[in-house]
């Protein structure tokens, strides 16, 4: 998605600024750390899922202008392992969320629209997760989507991990809609989705492994939601980097920590460990532990869940352009 791009753009640059002297603190294992996408065909990495076959494999994509094109990258190099090409479907439109089922498939989401309600339908790809991680072309099923409120822009879409519902979060500034689709998706005919909660401005989101928790991301914030009966519970703060052009999250397959990624060349995905549910609660995603310091690496800073850290870089950037205009004035 590229509306907004400079100025999240410049307000990284501000906030990396502010913050140089924060030294950056290494993750510990081999899987699922920080890192950086380094394949040069991946420039626009707009959805993240954690494989399930393969540790340490992250699913993704790029958003428009691609082929109908899905990479797997190791965490632990940063490098493809494997491009998946889908055939049986049509030209992708607006490619911009990927999840896994409890199927084992890969569900595709082809449901952005930067005109905000201008197509009448939007699409999602499914095909089996490879066994084997090597450049491949699968086939795929097509699935055509509607909403029942009307087209709407959207950019986030999650499976829920044991029911295998699709969910979609619809992008929209003055808040979006969390919407169901049919227990099933069908060909020959559209898929309904009918919205059933009220969620904020959305980029992407992801489901916790045992699929009792929604977290739901924005360029600068992220918040959590506690899930059940498929609909939304109580929400609650989450940690989150704060990158160039923030567009994805996954948890990780172990469920202990979160993943966000941005687009751009050599983009970072940035690893925020879980808190520690202790006894019989959950680990849930409301902040690092104590091991996990400043473990976003690269130009990731990690902070609170909130839209107050981005207004005030924003309102930075804005007094330093107040202050050079009024310099050139003088």
């Amino acid at each position: 998605m590229r509306s907004y791009r400079v100025t999240v753009l410049a307000a990284t640059a501000l906030l990396s600024f502010a913050t140089a002297a924060v030294p950056a603190v290494a993750d510990d294992g081999d899987a699922d750390r920080s890192f950086t996408i380094e394949d040069p065909r991946i420039t626009e990495s707009s959805g993240l899922a954690a494989s399930r076959a393969h540790p340490g494999i992250y699913w993704t994509h790029n958003d428009s202008d691609d082929g109908p094109y899905v990479f797997a990258v190791d965490s632990r190099t940063g490098k493809t392992v494997a491009r998946i090409t889908m055939k049986g479907v049509g030209a992708p439109r607006d490619v911009e969320a990927i999840s896994l089922g409890p199927d084992g498939n890969l569900y595709v989401g082809d449901i952005g629209d930067n005109l905000n309600g201008s197509w009448d339908h939007v699409w999602i790809y499914r095909f089996p997760e490879p066994k084997e991680l090597r450049d491949a072309t699968v086939r795929a099923t097509q699935f055509d989507v509607k909403y029942a409120d009307g087209p709407r822009n959207a950019e986030a879409l999650m499976v829920h991990p044991k029911t295998g519902r699709v969910y979609i979060a619809s992008k929209n500034e003055d808040g979006g809609g969390l919407y169901e689709g049919p227990a099933k998706l069908a060909t020959g005919g559209d898929n309904v989705f009918r919205r059933v909660g009220e969620v904020p401005w959305v980029t992407d989101g992801a489901f916790s492994p045992d699929g009792k928790e929604l977290v739901l991301r924005s360029y600068f914030s992220a918040r959590g939601y506690v899930f059940a009966n498929g609909r939304l519970g109580k929400d609650y703060a989450v940690d989150s980097p704060l990158l160039g052009q923030a567009e994805s999250v996954t948890y990780t397959a172990d469920g202990s920590a979160l993943m966000y990624g941005s687009e751009g060349e050599q983009s970072d995905v940035v690893r925020v460990d879980l808190k520690n549910g202790g006894g019989d609660g959950p680990a849930r995603a409301g902040g690092t532990s104590p091991s996990a310091g400043n473990a976003a690496g690269g130009d990731g800073v990690p902070v609170k869940g909130t839209t107050l850290t981005g207004v005030a870089v924003l309102a930075g950037i804005g007094l330093l352009l107040f202050l050079g205009r009024r310099r050139r004035q003088g």
